[in-house]
C-alpha cells in the first residue's frame, strides 16, 4: 500500500474533507492556501490517465463536488485544479482556492498551519460537502 492508500484506509491520520466508496479527499499538509485539498481514488493507480474511462469520469465528478464545497467554505474567485506530482505514485488532483492565478504556483512558499487550523479547515469543507 502506498501512503495515499494508507491515508484513505485510515491507517495514517489525515484531515478528511470528503469521501465516497471510490474516492477520498483530504487537506494537503503543505498547502499553498487555506483549503488546498487532495483528491484521490481509493484504488491504487499511479497515473491518472491509466484509469478506466468510467473511473476517471467519476473521479472528476467527485472532485467537482469537493471543489464546490471548498468554494462555499472559502469564498474565492475559482477553485483551480492541477494534476501533477511525482513524489507519491498514486493519482491525485490538487484543488486550490484561487483569488489569482498566482495561488496555483507550486513554487510559492507553503503555509504553516497548526493542527487546530487544519481541523477547522477540513471540518468546514466536509460540512459543505455533506450538504451537496
Amino acid at each position: 500500500m502506498d501512503i495515499f492508500s494508507k491515508i484513505a484506509a485510515g491507517e495514517i491520520p489525515s484531515y478528511k474533507c470528503a469521501e465516497s466508496e471510490q474516492f477520498y479527499a483530504f487537506l494537503d499538509i503543505n498547502p499553498l492556501v487555506k483549503g488546498h485539498t487532495l483528491v484521490i481514488p481509493r484504488r491504487e493507480v499511479d497515473y491518472i490517465f491509466d484509469m478506466e474511462d468510467e473511473e476517471i469520469a467519476g473521479f472528476q465528478v467527485f472532485a467537482k463536488k469537493v471543489a464546490v464545497a471548498i468554494k462555499r467554505a472559502f469564498p474565492c474567485i475559482k477553485v483551480g485544479e492541477a494534476v501533477l506530482g511525482l513524489e507519491v505514485p498514486h493519482a491525485h488532483i490538487h484543488l486550490i482556492p484561487m483569488q489569482s492565478e498566482k495561488d496555483m504556483l507550486f513554487s510559492n512558499p507553503k503555509l504553516k498551519l497548526s493542527e487546530e487550523e487544519f481541523r477547522e479547515i477540513a471540518d468546514k469543507i466536509y460540512t459543505e460537502f455533506k450538504k451537496l
